[in-house]
């Protein structure tokens, strides 16, 4: 399995460069999953500002999608990731865990989001019309599922990329299942 070289820190182009410095200011240092965008001159500019888009789906509910399709896509990366994210956001390791597996019975609104995002990615996208119902039934609405579907998207990127590029990780890894 080859990998492709994360670049360093002063090997990009200016606009990433501006980038990595605005990252390292705000994180403390660039996520080797970013720095990866950053072998293209636009990939990580448009991929942070698809990230970093206005959404209905945001917080705890926005770490379960994050944290389904990153276990559904198997990448260490990012389950890794949004493991420290959503360890600070408030979920605890049981509820990581359960997320993880496409549940949250410790809450029937993110339940029913967290069973739609798991079978959205995979059935790739061919979801049973009962799941959608029950996604509706406990309170999200049209534009939450429009809005899931574009997280998924966003997460699928970076699950895609990890597999790909074997980008070395970088956060403390998540408990395996």
């Amino acid at each position: 399995m080859t990998s492709i070289n994360v670049p360093k820190y002063k090997e990009v182009s200016p606009a990433n460069q501006a980038i990595f410095d605005n990252l390292k200011s705000k994180l403390g240092f660039v996520p080797n999953l970013y720095a990866m965008l950053a072998h293209s001159e636009h990939a990580l500019t448009n991929y942070l500002a698809f990230q970093n888009g206005k959404s209905s789906i945001v917080g705890k509910a926005r770490e379960v999608v994050d944290l389904v399709v990153s276990q559904v896509n198997c990448s260490e990366y990012c389950l890794a990731a949004h493991t420290v994210i959503s360890k600070s956001i408030g979920l605890t390791d049981e509820q990581i865990i359960e997320i993880r597996g496409g549940t949250a019975s410790f809450d029937p609104k993110l339940d029913a989001l967290a069973r739609l995002v798991r079978d959205v990615v995979v059935s790739r996208g061919h979801v049973d019309a009962t799941i959608v119902n029950a996604f509706y039934a406990a309170g999200w609405t049209k534009e939450n599922l429009i809005d899931a579907i574009l997280v998924i998207g966003d997460r699928t990127v970076t699950t895609y990329l990890d597999a790909v590029t074997h980008a070395p990780v970088d956060f403390p890894a998540a408990p395996t299942l």
